[in-house]
């Protein structure tokens, strides 16, 4: 799973993303800063891989990822070349989902100013900012393709003429200013022509309202205008103080845990970030246990068996032949996976199962 963080300078993208990634260093406090895409894979906290551990002994633990790519600030303008231009596009178009960095502050902590690249702030106008030069970037490509695309219909090639259609279909939404999201194509044949389109406004997004220290929980105006807005496109919002989480990022688990208590926080935010990108992207996660590792795999909802053996290596797709699963919480219920066989909780399933959250499989395979 991939997400690329967007933001215009200054917003605290990429002290974000050093917090989340324990990156280094803090970026510099001027637009532009980020010029080449930073890339961190982070781990997704996950409690159910200790609770597997406690009844499977093994020697490891090896949770599912997230990877974060920090793109560079995007300013007014940039789809025509202003700031950086378009060199942002090839590295956003390869992510899964945008999680777009929303100022939600007025001045730094300790009273510092921050000048924002608009002069003022206003998250909703900083949202509309960044998705209007998405969706221009779109309209480029689209208008780009959609010629060639005709031309290679004329030879009936079912996949050209679904290109064909879906470029038809989106031309007038994102000339009137709305993302290629907003438009659904029911078909698997226009689906796959979407996908293949790698349209930037296409992509689900989840908005990080950067708080400051008076407003940890996004209650305040600012954080509020940003709620409101996700709830009217669908986006998922996660409030989070990007400045404590550079500075929870570099303490000792325990050090965390005790600051996290003083500020009456539950969690660092990488867990509230991943939670949200897992319900953005409908995604779940399964397990497979063993003497050597414990491992969480990340799989869509409603992904079939076969599908989410492949995940695992592209054989055991190949050759799937069935599947062996229980629950974890079959597995805290019964305390060892004989235990569960003998209490008939172990169940056998074939190519139609649909994967559940929090399985434990055993997948049989012949190549």
């Amino acid at each position: 799973m991939e997400a690329g963080i967007v933001g215009l300078p200054n917003v605290g993208k990429s002290t974000l993303f050093n917090a989340l990634t324990a990156a280094g260093a803090l970026a510099a406090n001027y637009p532009f800063a980020t010029i080449e895409p930073n890339v961190g894979v982070v781990p997704i906290p996950d409690p159910r891989l200790e609770i597997i551990r406690q009844h499977i002994e093994s020697q490891k633990i090896v949770p599912a990822m997230l990877r974060l790519v920090d793109i560079a600030g995007i300013v007014r303008g940039a789809s025509k070349g202003e700031g950086l231009g378009n060199k942002f596009l090839s590295h956003i178009r390869e992510v899964d989902a945008i999680v777009q960095v929303v100022r939600c502050f007025e001045k730094a902590p300790g009273g510092e100013e921050i000048t924002h690249v608009e002069g003022t702030v206003d998250p909703i106008r900083d949202i509309e900012t960044i998705e209007t030069e998405l969706i221009l970037a779109d309209l480029e490509t689209v208008a780009s393709a959609l010629p060639k695309a005709e031309r290679a219909a004329k030879s009936k090639d079912p996949e050209a003429i679904a290109r064909v259609e879906v470029l038809a279909a989106l031309q007038p939404v994102l000339n009137q200013g709305k993302p290629a999201r907003t438009v659904e194509f029911n078909k698997p044949e226009l689906q796959k022509a979407v996908k293949s389109l790698g349209l930037i406004s296409a992509k689900r997004i989840l908005y990080i309202a950067n708080v400051d220290e008076n407003d940890l929980h996004g209650t305040g105006p600012l954080a509020r205008k940003v709620r409101e807005h996700a709830a009217k496109v669908g986006a998922e919002v996660v409030p989070v103080c990007a400045k404590i989480e550079s500075e929870l990022s570099e303490l000792s688990p325990e050090d965390k845990l005790e600051m996290l208590q003083s500020l009456g926080l539950e969690e660092p935010a990488l867990n509230a970030v991943a939670r949200a990108a897992y319900k953005l992207l409908h995604l779940q996660s399964y397990y497979t246990a063993g003497p050597k590792e414990i491992r969480a795999w990340t799989v869509p909802v409603g992904c079939k068996a076969p599908q989410a053996a492949g995940v695992i290596h592209s054989d055991f797709e190949r050759g799937f032949i069935r599947v062996e699963v229980y629950s974890v919480d079959d597995l805290v219920k019964h305390k060892n996976e004989k235990a569960i066989k003998d209490a008939g909780k172990l169940r056998i399933e074939g190519k139609d199962y649909t994967m559940q959250d929090g399985d434990v499989c055993h997948f049989l395979f012949n190549v």
